[in-house]
């Protein structure tokens, strides 16, 4: 069974033992050689074609465009083959793989989620980790056994310790998992993980303003970041360098000054000794792009916009109530009180952490798209400007505790909505949970992975080369060493213009 781990700020002179460390007991759970279950490594070749699909779809899109240019101003290391980029068949050293490929799975906001204390989009422990097993010629069995301990240690993590409270950003959960997760793949010891966990921690721990007002481009590098530090990371542990003990709990240390302060309490869920990695099974995917909690959202605007037409009408709408949990309206609602929220000239960024934006447009089209859905020609549309005004959302306790249950059956990301017509009448209905959530009313499964990413790769990839992929990846337990880099996909002709790479310093 897991094991709760109570973790609290100690003094310097009571003298924490490494034993009795967070980060110690991170790196044993990766270092435990337990075998990975059929079902997770089934998971994990889902995740690994979710990734490739949003990248895929990203490619041509600036912050990629930025980043795979300094990743291919980074030539091969040593002590290894490099790592591969997205869509073009040049290598880079591991840690700047690590980056471009970080950034084209995040740039969309269109992988895989888990909420619970913390925010998390556990798939961004990926690109670090498949990025060293390229790096090293790893087997397709390394990577699943590294992949399964990023997804843990980032949900053990999620569940235990809330960064947001704090202002801190969710990505200080990441460095951690995917030093983790690289130090199972490459079958280090736990001094070694132990080292590399810390340093991994202690340099990406950053404030929330990435995700709040004027959204940046920076919000789809900040995981990037945590993964390219997790990587470097290592490389020091596995030079004998070493990093700030305890990182946690101590006194002058990440709990005391940045989250919870000295009198912090935490219990922290752990795999025992022998026990399965199975984490990566409590997490869920996007059938729609946008930020987690606008998905149930979209899926009930979508019935609504079929059920009740007149409702894109704004001369017909008095007013839209979302009743919904505290996260939903404060970061990505009308309470965050970030004006930009209501703006038709905001950044693609905003407006995808923005739900009365988004419900707006979902009750309008009765669909949408990861591109079309935030064009400025869409966001611009008077009728939507009138109907987006007229949205609002309401804190609601009930959907707040059901938000934070850890019963599956009870944990809910949406809510209900109050419409009010013009005539005084009122229209309500609810949502749970997305319905490509796994108790959603259509669950996706590897059929709908496998859809998805056709859906993104049409016209960016060769029919072929879709196939290829689609192949090797399915294959991932058999692969063997130097066989990684086919989890690669290279873009068609015309798709990337490299020439016209902005320039920087590198």
């Amino acid at each position: 069974m897991v094991k709760e781990h109570p973790v609290r700020v100690y003094r310097s002179e009571e003298n924490l033992q490494r034993d009795d460390q967070l980060a110690y007991k991170i790196a044993r759970v990766a270092a435990d050689p337990v075998a990975v279950s059929d079902e997770v490594t089934d998971m994990v070749i889902n995740r690994i074609i979710d990734n490739t699909a949003v990248a895929v779809a990203s490619l041509g899109r600036g912050p990629i465009a930025a980043a795979r240019a300094q990743a291919t101003s980074h030539p091969v290391s040593t002590n290894g083959a490099g790592g591969t980029i997205y869509g073009i068949d040049t290598k880079s050293s591991p840690e700047w793989a690590a980056w471009a490929n970080g950034v084209a799975v995040r740039e969309l906001d269109y992988h895989d989620t888990f909420l619970s204390a913390e925010y998390s989009h556990p798939g961004d422990n990926i690109p670090p980790i498949l990025a060293a097993a390229q790096h090293k010629g790893c087997t397709g069995a390394d990577l699943i056994r590294g992949i399964a301990t990023g997804y843990e240690i980032q949900v053990d993590l999620v569940k235990a310790i809330s960064l947001h409270k704090h202002k801190i950003d969710h990505v200080a959960h990441l460095g951690p998992s995917a030093a983790a997760g690289i130090g199972t793949l490459l079958g280090l010891g736990v001094e070694t993980i132990f080292q590399a966990v810390g340093q991994a921690l202690h340099t990406t721990t950053a404030t929330r303003q990435s995700r709040k007002g004027e959204i940046s481009t920076w919000k789809a590098h900040a995981p990037a970041f945590a993964g390219k530090m997790a990587v470097e990371a290592v490389d020091r542990a596995m030079r004998g360098q070493t990093s700030p003990v305890p990182i946690y709990e101590g006194e002058d240390g990440v709990i005391a000054w940045m989250l919870d302060g000295p009198e912090a309490a935490y219990q922290v869920p752990l795999p025992e000794s022998g026990e399965a990695k199975r984490a990566i099974l409590d997490t869920y995917t996007k059938e729609h792009s946008a930020e987690y909690q606008a998905q149930a959202w979209i899926d009930l605007a979508r019935k609504l916009h079929s059920e009740h037409p007149e409702l894109a009408d704004p001369d017909q709408v008095a007013s839209v109530v979302l009743h919904t949990s505290h996260h939903t309206h404060y970061v990505i609602g009308s309470g965050a009180n970030d004006p930009q929220k209501y703006d038709p000239n905001a950044s693609r960024e905003t407006l995808d952490h923005s739900i009365p934006y988004i419900f707006t447009v979902a009750l309008q089209d009765g669909q949408w798209h990861h591109v079309d859905s935030y064009s400025p020609e869409r966001a611009g549309r008077p009728d939507t400007v009138s109907l987006w005004n007229r949205v609002t959302t309401a804190e609601d306790a009930e959907w707040t505790r059901r938000y934070h249950s850890l019963d599956p059956r009870q944990k809910a990301f949406g809510g209900r909505v109050e419409i009010t017509l013009a005539d005084g009448s009122t229209i309500t209905d609810e949502i749970a949970v997305a319905d490509a959530h796994p108790l959603g009313a259509r669950p996706f499964a590897r059929k709908e992975y496998i859809g998805k990413f056709r859906s993104l790769a049409e016209g960016v990839l060769e029919p072929a080369e879709i196939e290829r992929f689609l192949d090797t990846v399915q294959r991932l337990p058999e692969l063997g060493a130097r066989e990684l880099d086919a989890l690669n996909v290279l873009a068609g002709a015309g798709v990337i213009d490299s020439a016209g790479a902005p320039q920087g310093l590198f």
